[in-house]
């Protein structure tokens, strides 16, 4: 199974210090959708994975996540693209769950529910704690230089061999082309 795990923030949307808190605050950033379709016209799974402290801080609740990826999930069929599954953790940053990237459970949890090892999957992030997620459980790190990525490039702590690309499109050139 040819599979990808992706962080939503930042490398499918923009992102906001403020947190996308409505729909009408999510918005693509371009190429992303049409990238998620050709990986989906490739016959690969595409997964995400994203902290949405947001819940946990009470901005928003639950129907309000919904609907923001429920937009999401409309504005990629359109183009002809789909998400195999979507998990999400909503706790606070100093949450003891372990489902907060950069602790593994998010994984886990698609581990689990693939019945599959995350070892090799490409994981695309635009924050340390995306990448170092992934690497815990032997994702191959993809930085994007979209949302936080231009901040997070510079960070001693990147995961080694990761990969920097400038967006998620470019990324995904990248893996179609192996």
């Amino acid at each position: 199974m040819k599979l990808i795990v992706l962080d939503r923030d930042g490398v499918i949307n923009q992102d906001s210090d403020q947190f996308i808190k409505s729909p009408d605050e999510w918005i693509a950033i371009p190429g992303s959708l049409k990238a998620i379709a050709r990986l989906n016209e490739n016959g690969w799974r595409v997964v995400l994975a994203s902290n949405q402290s947001g819940v946990g801080r009470g901005l928003f609740g639950m129907d309000m996540l919904n609907a923001i990826n429920t937009k999401m999930v409309d504005e990629l069929a359109q183009v002809g693209g789909r998400l195999d599954a979507i998990f999400f953790c909503p706790h606070v940053a100093d949450s003891t769950c372990d489902c907060r990237k950069p602790k593994p459970g998010l994984l886990r949890q698609i581990e689990a529910r693939f019945n599959v090892s995350l070892d090799g999957v490409p994981t695309v992030g635009d924050s340390l704690r995306d990448l170092k997620a992934g690497a815990s459980v032997g994702c191959r790190p993809y930085l994007v230089l979209t949302g936080k990525g231009e901040k997070t490039r510079s960070d001693p702590e990147l995961p080694p061999d990761t990969q920097v690309f400038p967006n998620l499109a470019a990324v995904v050139d990248a893996l179609l082309a192996e």
